[in-house]
């Protein structure tokens, strides 16, 4: 199984960097975006997201005639949907709709003996809505679900795995779990990954692959949500959780994570919410994680009222008007730019509708702020330093680490401070 030509559907934080190494291994690569300026940016041979090395891959591949942006589907040997899969309404059920719009962009140039993957993290059972999409829409094509073996097209869900910030290493060298309809689909689907994986493609059904990829992420809520909650009853108890988590660390067998203000991503905040979306009535550990791991940013923010508040007494000649509040970070992880489903981002928001005095915002990998924010004040953090009253350290990016303010009180949600 050869495969001359990829399309990838998506070209976000994770279908650029994949479209990128496939593109690298010299096989032609169209992907394709609804952003125009996305695929503006990346036909000039750059990227409009934030992830080492990527930069260099991207310019190579486009050079050399391997990478180029769409805003139309074109035909190729195979297909990788790497969209979102937000939540709709306020109960976190799983919206596939842009699954559904990458199906209707695609099956127009569906040709006998393609292949078409689902990377998009998505709850149990989207891989089969996937195949029944595209099987409604092209009725001259047989698929899987019907044909088995003998189908025309191969569908498989093969989840990425990788940590933002080390995108590019991880693609290559970590394992890579393969949920095919059939047992013939995921050959095909291995055939294709490993043009360049380098770790063992592990082959499973489509059901167990998009388990999988929720079990991971929520295996990890469920920690984090351990630390946070134990952040909360040391505060409390007047103990020092940092201190109290190295102590118990010392233990062989426990391996306490680190609180923080939350937990975000398109992945840890989201993927277990599909496991509780299917079944409610038993998922009711992955549930409380989750609302635990909700419910800290607006324990972090209640301490921000109360440094205020402590700030006030001890300056009673001024107002809330005159003190100023400085956020640091607006990512989900340090060294990123990634804002997606941030709990930094949603204290910094919070802190400017309750506080009517100045906020001013630190996060040094960005350029620009989100509309939503834009009547704040992106500023570098030696001005925060000098400036601000209230100092709240919400992302433990490398450049905090190297300096702490020196007036001021400090709300420090990561411990580095």
């Amino acid at each position: 199984m050869k495969f001359s030509s990829l399309s990838v559907i998506g070209l976000g934080y994770i279908g650029l960097p994949t479209a990128a190494v496939f593109a690298s291994r010299k096989i032609k690569v169209i992907g394709v975006d609804v952003n125009q300026k996305a695929v503006d940016t990346i036909n000039q041979g750059k990227i409009h997201i934030v992830e080492p090395d990527l930069d260099i891959v991207v310019h190579a591949a486009v050079t050399e005639g391997f990478l180029k942006a769409t805003t139309v589907a074109e035909a190729a040997d195979a297909f990788i949907v790497a969209v979102p899969t937000p939540f709709k309404g306020d109960n976190h059920e799983p919206d596939l709709s842009y699954i559904q719009a990458a199906c209707q962009a695609i099956s127009p140039v569906l040709a006998k003996g393609n292949l078409v993957i689902l990377e998009s993290t998505s709850p149990v059972g989207a891989t089969e809505q996937m195949a029944q999409w595209l099987a409604d829409a092209r009725p001259d094509l047989t698929f899987p679900q019907t044909h088995d073996e003998q189908s025309d097209i191969r569908i498989a869900h093969c989840p990425e795995r990788v940590l933002p910030g080390h995108v590019m290493r991880e693609l290559i060298e970590n394992d890579r779990v393969i949920g095919g309809i059939t047992a013939r689909c995921s050959d095909y689907a291995v055939a294709l990954y490993k043009t360049f994986v380098q770790g063992e493609c592990v082959i499973t059904n489509a059901r167990t692959a998009e388990m999988a990829k929720l079990t991971e992420n929520s295996f990890r809520d469920v920690n984090i949500a351990f630390a946070n909650e134990l952040s909360m009853i040391c505060d409390k108890l007047d103990i020092n959780v940092w201190e109290l988590i190295k102590l118990a660390n010392r233990h062989p067998r426990v391996n306490i994570l680190q609180p923080g203000p939350g937990v975000g991503g398109h992945c840890i905040a989201v993927d277990p919410w599909f496991i509780v979306s299917k079944t409610p009535e038993q998922a009711r550990l992955i549930r409380t994680a989750r609302e635990v791991n909700d419910s800290k940013p607006e324990w972090v923010i209640n301490k921000v009222k109360i440094a205020i508040a402590d700030f006030m007494q001890a300056n009673p000649d001024k107002t809330t008007k005159d003190v100023s509040v400085a956020c640091y970070g607006l990512a989900f992880k340090p060294d990123i730019d990634d804002l997606r489903e941030s709990p930094a981002l949603s204290i910094a928001q919070q802190i400017m509708t309750l506080h009517n005095g100045a906020v001013l915002l630190v996060e040094p990998n960005v350029q620009s702020l989100p509309a939503k924010l834009s009547s704040a004040e992106l500023v570098e953090f030696e001005t925060a330093f000098a400036q601000a009253d209230i100092h709240v350290l919400l992302v433990d990016h490398k450049a905090f680490k190297a300096a702490k303010p020196s007036h001021g009180i400090i709300v420090d949600s990561k411990g580095i401070w």
